[in-house]
């Protein structure tokens, strides 16, 4: 008798092709990257819109992350009138992806330059070099021959155009050297000499506790200009000090000695009726408290 042959063994399915990370051509409705991270990774587009609009609205960074993602993905295979995509695109170009490199060195250069030596660049060096460098590769694509995402350095050179206009429309804010910049803030003078006559901050929070002055060795009515960008404000001021305010508020709740009406004219008498203390509040966005020891 002969061995019985061995059964065949059954046939392994090939693992699924992994799509190819492009931009939709079908679903979009700016440049594709939300409908091409979804067929990439299953996720329903309408997350992926969600989640760059929460990013955006959280620190601004959203805009930044899609156009970048904009830049990088190729655009996925035009359609033919019948649905079949249309044949091979031509080569890519290199413009993209030397500008973000040169992109990210220049910034690292920057950063090098103003840890370990005395210059200063501030954010409008840093958002300038950006967008010298987003325009040279503007320039590189429109002479190369390859395929170059010109719509995703658009994209980002309008994004860092407007943050250059920005920092330039508010430079006591952001400067430094005028008192203002970005991170939290808290000031506690101790004497009337102490009190600047301006305080600054671009965004972060702030604390300005004047509460500490003794109103008795205040011979004219202090004033104090502060200006803030965005963030939280808070302002603490005597308990027995005569106060006059004057709020120009945006955005967020207003709360001086209680009352929460908004932006226009307080005074606050406490133990006389000259004012110790004159406030002048310009705040953009974010909550606004004056209140008392």
């Amino acid at each position: 008798m002969t061995a019985a042959s061995p059964l065949p063994a059954p046939p392994v399915d090939p693992p699924p092709v992994r799509p190819v990370l492009r931009r939709s051509r079908t679903d979009k409705f700016v440049g594709g990257v939300s409908g091409g991270l979804a067929q990439y990774s299953g996720v329903d587009p309408l997350l992926w819109r969600v989640g760059f609009v929460a990013l955006t609205l959280a620190g601004g960074t959203g805009i930044a992350v899609y156009a970048l993602l904009w830049l990088l993905m190729p655009a996925g295979p035009r359609q033919t009138a019948y649905g079949v995509p249309a044949g091979p695109p031509g080569p890519r170009s290199p413009v993209s992806g030397i500008t973000v490199a040169g992109l990210l060195i220049v910034v690292g250069l920057m950063v090098l330059v103003t840890r370990y030596t005395d210059l200063d660049l501030g954010p409008r060096g840093f958002l300038a070099g950006a967008l010298l460098v987003v325009g040279l590769g503007l320039v590189g694509s429109a002479f190369s021959r390859g395929r170059a995402p010109r719509g995703g350095l658009i994209a980002l050179g309008s994004v860092l155009t407007l943050a250059v206009l920005f920092t330039s429309s508010v430079p006591a804010w952001t400067d430094e050297a005028a008192g203002g910049g970005v991170g939290d803030r808290n000031f506690q003078p101790q004497t009337v000499a102490d009190v600047r006559d301006v305080y600054r901050l671009g965004a972060g929070d702030m604390d300005v506790d004047l509460s500490r002055i003794d109103v008795d060795d205040v011979d004219e009515p202090v004033d104090v200009r502060i200006e803030m960008g965005a963030g939280d404000l808070d302002v603490l001021v005597p308990a027995d000090a005569d106060v006059r305010i004057v709020v120009e508020h945006g955005i967020g709740q207003t709360e001086v000695f209680g009352d929460s009406s908004g932006e226009g004219y307080y005074r606050a008498p406490g133990g006389d009726d000259d004012p110790e203390f004159i406030l002048t509040i310009d705040h953009g966005v974010g909550d606004l408290e004056v209140s008392r020891a």
